[in-house]
Order: C-alpha cells, then structure tokens, then sequence
C-alpha cells in the first residue's frame, strides 16, 4: 500500500493502578509513523511502554487518547488484523497441540483451505527450524522452540505487516542469528516489520528505522545512523611496545590505560592532541591502531532511559522518509 503502514498521532494510555485507584501514566504522547517495506526497531527498557503501545496498535486496548491507523484503517479494523500477524511477547499454547496442529488451527481462523494450510505449515516450519518437531506435542518444547512456532503462526496468513514482541526472547545466538534473517527475507519480499526489543546489536544489524521508548516517551525516531550524534568522544590507540620500553611521562592524565601482554590500549579524551601523542609515541613504540570513539546507541539508549519525565515534541524524523514531499509535491 501506499503511504505509512502504521500512524500513531499523541497516543496516550493511563491506568488505574490501587485502593486509590493511583493514575499510571503507560504511554504519553507517543507519535511515530511506519512505512511499507522496512523493518522498524521500537526499543526500550523492560516496563518503558512498547507492550502497551503494541496491544493498542492491535486493538486490544483502548487508548485514553490519541490516533491509531494500520494498513490505512482505523483501529480497531477487523480488516487490518486479516492483513497482520502477531507475536505476543509471551505467547501462551494448548500444549497438547503439536506446532503443525497449531498452525493448522491459525490457518483455519483466516479461512485457508486445508491442503492451502498443509503446504503452507510445512514450509514455515522448516523455516523457523521446526522441521524434526513439527508433530512433538508442544507441552515438550523448550522456551526457545515455543518461541519458534510462535513466529511461524505470526505468518501463517502471509501478513502484509507482522508485529513482533520480543521476538528474540528466549533464543540462543544462533536462533537470533536465524530470525534476524527471516525479517531481513519478509522485508525483501516487500513485508513490513515493526519489533520491539532491548537487544541493541540486532537494532543496529537489521533496522531501516527506529524509535526510543522511555518511561512511555517516545524520544527520538529515525534511523540509527542519524539518531547517533558525530560527536567525538574521543580516541583509542593501541601499541605494541618493546619489552624494556615504557609510556610514564607520555600518556595524559586524562587518559585511560590497559595493558594485555606487550600491547597497550590508550583511551585519549575528546580534548586530547591525537597527532602529538602518535608522534611522540612513535619513538617508543608501534603503533597497532588509532580508532575514533563516538556515541553508540547503547550511549543514547541509555541516557533516554535515565530521564524519566523528559516529554518531547513530535520528532522530525518521525515522518517517513519522502512523506513531506509526497504531501506537498
């Protein structure tokens, strides 16, 4: 479809928490949109909103205010949720089924035929490396493998946009590794993903877009490389120095100093003359490496994390790539 996939426009969502019925704040002015053919990161920390966010994008909650569109329906829309699958973070399954039972029943529930579902099953069970277990009941299955058959049933009716919560919960590297790639494969083949997740590595690996959740602000949206500020840090050199050969009087004050057998890692400050130190350090030893420091996204995830009551407006980047020019072209 043309335009965003998923529109959010000021949600909020409050709840009545106690005896005195205590006002909870969950998600404050969230506004962020998703558009076609990308995979969109929605990171923050356990308890900073994404899980209520999602359940109101589903139209499983009501929002206390504010806009929701997906797949260019309002929500809640029977007929948007026919185009989508789900993963819940902690999906919940008969565990008498097998997985291949279990995908038979999802596929009926949107109106597939039987031989239609049994192709369609045995594929994605192969896919998400369920193969050999396809017939195990699932009471059997470890965290990992329930996790498994819960992506496969997510796209059992060959979704336009999948909703994955903490799709990489409860998997080892090498089952991150495996759905990373099948994202990477369903946004190839035009699908939209939006994911939310505290893993940053597999942000920074597969994400075209991102937005940063903290205590149910969302705080920055766009891609990663530009939510990153170019702010220097500073500098790390590492040398190789000869036994007999000492650095004492070389490094500043400032710096910080590790050794690991006859190599030395020097983490220079911002304000450090770089090109004086290497000369200097030229005349005592080798120079291995000089690599810059700059802000990473854990530096930023973590910084937005600590301001608890920090309220932003809607950010500039929200906006899809191209929508200004849409509108006004």
């Amino acid at each position: 479809m043309s335009g965003p996939v998923i529109t959010v426009e000021k949600l909020c969502k409050e709840y009545r928490s106690g005896v005195r019925l205590k006002k909870i704040r969950a998600v404050v002015n969230a506004t962020f949109s998703v558009g076609g053919g990308e995979i969109f990161g929605f990171v923050g920390p356990n308890g900073a909103g994404k899980t209520t966010t999602i359940r109101a994008l589903l139209g499983l909650i009501r929002p206390t205010s504010g806009t929701i569109t997906v797949l260019g329906d309002p929500v809640p829309s029977q007929a948007a949720r026919m185009r989508l699958g789900f993963l819940p973070e902690s999906p919940y399954f008969y565990d008498y089924l097998s997985a291949r039972e279990l995908l038979d029943l999802v596929g009926s529930l949107f109106g597939l035929g039987r031989a239609e579902r049994r192709k369609r099953a045995g594929e994605l069970l192969e896919k998400v490396g369920l193969g050999q277990s396809a017939d195990r009941p699932m009471r059997k299955y470890s965290k990992g493998m329930l996790q498994r058959a819960g992506l496969a049933q997510a796209l059992m009716n060959d979704p336009e946009l999948v909703i994955l919560d903490e799709p990489m919960s409860g998997l080892d590297p090498v089952g991150r590794k495996e759905v990373r790639d099948l994202m990477v494969a369903l946004r190839d083949a035009g699908k939209t993903v939006f994911f939310s997740t505290h893993i940053l590595p597999d942000v920074e690996a597969i994400c075209d877009r991102i937005a940063i959740i903290s205590h149910g602000t969302v705080h920055d949206v766009g891609p990663v490389s530009q939510i990153l500020q170019a702010t220097l840090l500073g500098t790390d050199v590492v040398l190789w120095v000869p036994e007999g050969r000492s650095l004492d009087g070389l490094v500043p004050k400032a710096a910080r100093v590790r050794q690991a057998d006859k190599e030395i890692c020097v983490s220079l400050p911002r304000d450090a003359d770089v090109e004086a130190f290497l000369k200097a350090a030229c005349d005592l030893a080798k120079v291995v490496s000089v690599t810059p420091r700059r802000e990473s996204l854990e530096d930023v995830f973590v910084k937005m994390a600590a301001v608890p009551h920090v309220r932003s407006q809607p950010h500039p980047m929200g906006k899809i790539p191209g929508e200004e020019r849409r509108k006004t072209g």
